[in-house]
């Protein structure tokens, strides 16, 4: 009935509204459904939640009229006192779980439903809030609203509360009416509910199947199929049933109180997504310096271990250069890596739900959390590189400076873009940080030609580099140090000639050795190295496509 299986399962039966049937693609177009568990970002504010909320949900609304909006509901579900705070998780403050439940309910309120179903709200609550909560939806039923929720054993003080009451037992209804009406039915049925009990759990426990024993399971069954023909041919199913037909019968029908439709466009929800994403990750003041100073750390490491790198071949010139540019290769798609594992599930969870409520698309949010992490990763690149550079000692020269630093860029971006990929499709962030390491390691150890000549790799190897962004980025990297650079070997008295690594003196020897014909394809490997990204943007918003598929399934 919430719409969340578009595309598959059996539906038997009708859904009625207002005595019209309603097509198995409208139900998310009527009914709002809240789940039991709350997914919220923890570092925006009450008001910021629903602000943003709304924004998504409603088209044309200018700031006022968004923000008495946001006003009433805050007021209507009594949020005005903590409006201003953060919604916080179990890591730190914010929000007690109660107030988190009404924040999940007044996001529903915002697109203005008549029906809302309830997947267990008091779920994972104490005694008092559970039975403020109930309270509460109480309120909303009286206000021309339809209230449909599955409960976990409610008080009895909330026995009165509910207008009817729906018991199933294995998919059977086995009673359906009014409170009153429930007890009298049971009453009648031999079963009345003993003075001082819970009437919710004693009715509860009379139509549940006990399978602790064969002999038990038997006799509970039993008394259930009893019961639920006693029902079958009582005066309360009967009334249902005529209530029904009657007004299938009206010449005039209501109208079908759908959900308001009128969002926004697509670039106008990106747009919101995109400062909605901003602001929540921008208020984690640990994630922003690591994403900030993570390359720089491992560049510190090198820099200590390396100090500055040589101009004798002797003293290991060329070996030394060669390590620095593969450690960078490999290191920088891994802290990408890191960024998107860390910080990207949540943003996940979030879409998968709001997508589901008609809100945006997943691709959306994938696309607004790579938009933000752009300024992110330049920023990063850019530190890390004007430390490390010129620090190592590397080619002096501001231009070459420059495409270093823009050659490294590209793999920085590819490990966080890669990841988002895998997430798309791998529940598990441990899962993905396994998958996308491995990805990684195989392609800087086949794609950068250091650990094996490409020219000297089997076929099927030497076509797969062609796939992997190492061997463009490295060929870069290589012809940026190696290119107009002269070495030394050894003193003046001889050693030159009879050692034989002084034949190699000239940074041009090393780079057609290397890799080949690379000076000539500077600019193309540049090119080809930039078009890795917008590639994986594709491939990333085709996969989370494929997983809104597969989530309503």
């Amino acid at each position: 009935m919430s719409g969340r299986l578009r595309r598959t399962g059996t539906l038997l039966g009708e859904v009625i509204v207002n005595g019209q049937a309603l097509r198995r693609d409208q139900f998310q177009d009527c009914f709002s459904y809240v789940l039991q568990s709350d997914t919220l970002l923890s570092n925006l504010t009450v008001r910021e939640t629903l602000g943003y909320t709304a924004l998504l949900a409603v088209r044309g609304g200018s700031r006022g009229f968004i923000r008495k909006k946001v006003e009433a509901v805050m007021v209507e579900l009594s949020l005005s006192h903590v409006a201003d705070q953060l919604i916080g998780n179990y890591n730190f403050g914010g929000i007690s779980n109660g107030e988190r439940r009404r924040v999940s309910i007044a996001a529903q309120l915002l697109q203005d439903p008549t029906v809302m179903l309830f997947d267990e709200p008091t779920t994972g609550l104490d005694c008092m809030t559970a039975n403020q909560i109930v309270n509460l939806l109480a309120q909303l039923a009286r206000r021309d609203r339809i209230v449909i929720l599955t409960i976990h054993q409610p008080r009895s003080e909330l026995f009165q509360l509910f207008d009817k009451i729906a018991i199933l037992s294995f998919g059977e209804l086995v009673f359906c009416g009014t409170p009153v009406e429930m007890l009298e039915f049971f009453d009648g049925c031999g079963y009345p509910c003993p003075e001082h009990s819970n009437p919710f759990d004693f009715y509860m426990d009379l139509t549940s199947v006990d399978t602790q024993s064969k002999e038990r399971e038997v006799e509970t069954y039993r008394r259930v199929q009893m019961i639920e023909s006693a029902y079958k041919e009582s005066a309360v199913y009967r009334k249902i049933l005529e209530s029904i037909e009657s007004t299938k019968r009206l010449k005039a029908l209501p109208m079908v109180p759908f959900k308001t439709r009128e969002s926004p466009g697509a670039l106008s929800k990106l747009s919101v997504l995109l400062r909605r994403v901003t602001r929540n990750l921008i208020r984690n003041k640990l994630a922003v310096i690591m994403r900030l100073v993570q390359n720089l750390i491992m560049g510190l490491f090198v820099i200590f271990f390396l100090l500055r790198v040589q101009n004798d071949v002797l003293k290991g010139a060329v070996q030394d250069r060669l390590g620095l540019l593969y450690q960078f290769v490999g290191a920088m798609p891994y802290t990408g890596m890191l960024n998107a594992v860390n910080l990207f599930p949540v943003l996940r969870a979030v879409s998968d739900q709001e997508s589901q409520d008609g809100l945006y698309q997943k691709w959306q949010m994938l696309l607004a959390y790579v938009l933000h992490a752009l300024p992110f990763s330049v920023i990063a690149t850019m530190i890390f590189s004007s430390v490390c550079y010129w620090t190592l000692g590397l080619y002096p020269e501001v231009a070459r400076f420059g495409y270093f630093s823009a050659a490294l860029l590209p793999p920085h971006l590819m490990g966080e873009l890669l990841t988002l990929v895998i997430l798309g499709m791998v529940q598990n962030p441990n899962v993905v940080n396994s998958v996308v390491a491995l990805l990684c390691i195989a392609g800087v150890l086949v794609g950068s030609g250091f650990l094996r000549n490409i020219e000297e790799m089997p076929i099927p190897f030497k076509i797969f580099t062609y796939f992997t962004f190492q061997k463009y980025c490295c060929e870069i990297l290589v012809v940026n140090e190696f290119y107009g650079r002269n070495f030394t070997c050894g003193n003046s008295n001889g050693t030159m000639t009879a050692n034989p690594m002084c034949a190699f003196n000239q940074g041009i020897q090393f780079i057609e050795r290397i890799c080949p014909g690379a000076t000539s394809r500077f600019t193309a490997n540049f090119l080809i190295l930039y078009a890795f990204i917008p590639v994986l943007v594709i491939l990333g918003a085709i996969v989370f496509k494929v997983r809104d598929h597969l989530i309503s399934r």
